[in-house]
């Protein structure tokens, strides 16, 4: 089984190839450019450096959220025009579990988190004994106060990983002595996880349909908060 992934949840954006649950090619891109330009660009490459085509993928995988209501956004359109015209399954995974997926080889709590702006980061919590990967907090937007003080309750090492990683750690390490950051290369959002967190999803047979897909922004975006404020302000008026 081959498994095209795509991850455009935050500044970098990566493609992956995934071959029957090991990591067949990746591309990842930290540049700054739009992941409109460079997202479908870099899966032809990729396909095309690997001496493949897309007839060869049998499902795709996306990172649906949450992250930037625009990088997501793109990452969904370009799986499901990806997968447009094609019964091959398209699979939205957790951009905070595809971290967690990622480094379910340490032995702690893994606390992806993503700055979320307005005070808040995306997190979720997982525990790991290296081998096996258990969710233990539902992905959410919460404060760093908050995970601060739900963290110190945990007596385990912390590991953080994504790209709020580093605010957090700044915020946190006096109070929390055994928190952790990942080195760089560990740290990101990447496609190759992403691939790695739906494969056994797609093993089992989910239904996974490219037209029923969509983002999981966990919050409103802030335009639309705007215009239910405005709505609001209309109807007092």
């Amino acid at each position: 089984m081959l498994i095209l992934a795509f991850e455009s949840s935050a500044k970098a954006a990566s493609v992956a190839l995934l071959r029957d649950g090991e990591l067949f090619g990746e591309y990842y891109q930290n540049s700054g450019q739009t992941h409109s330009r460079t997202l479908s660009k870099m899966a032809e490459d990729l396909l095309k450096n690997c001496d493949l085509t897309a007839k060869d993928v049998d499902a795709v995988a996306v990172a649906a959220g949450p992250g930037s209501f625009t990088g997501v956004r793109i990452g969904v359109a370009a799986a499901k025009g990806f997968c447009w015209g094609r019964q091959i399954p398209c699979v939205g995974v957790s951009t905070l579990q595809a971290m967690a997926v990622g480094n379910a080889h340490l032995n702690g709590i893994i606390c992806p988190v993503m700055d979320a702006r307005r005070s808040q980061v995306y997190n979720a919590l997982f525990e790991s004994d290296g081998t096996n990967l258990c969710r233990i907090a539902e992905d959410r937007a919460i404060s760093l106060e908050e995970l601060g003080a739900e963290l110190k309750k945990i007596e385990k090492e912390k590991f953080l990983v994504g790209d709020g990683a580093k605010l957090c750690y700044n915020t946190l390490r006096d109070e929390i002595p055994d928190l952790k950051i990942l080195p760089e290369h560990l740290r990101f959002q990447r496609a190759g996880a992403v691939a790695l967190a739906a494969y056994p999803r797609i093993l089992a047979g989910e239904d996974a349909d490219a037209a029923a897909l969509q983002p999981n922004y966990l919050r409103l975006s802030q335009a639309e908060r705007e215009r239910l404020e405005r709505m609001a302000g209309t109807e007092r008026g």
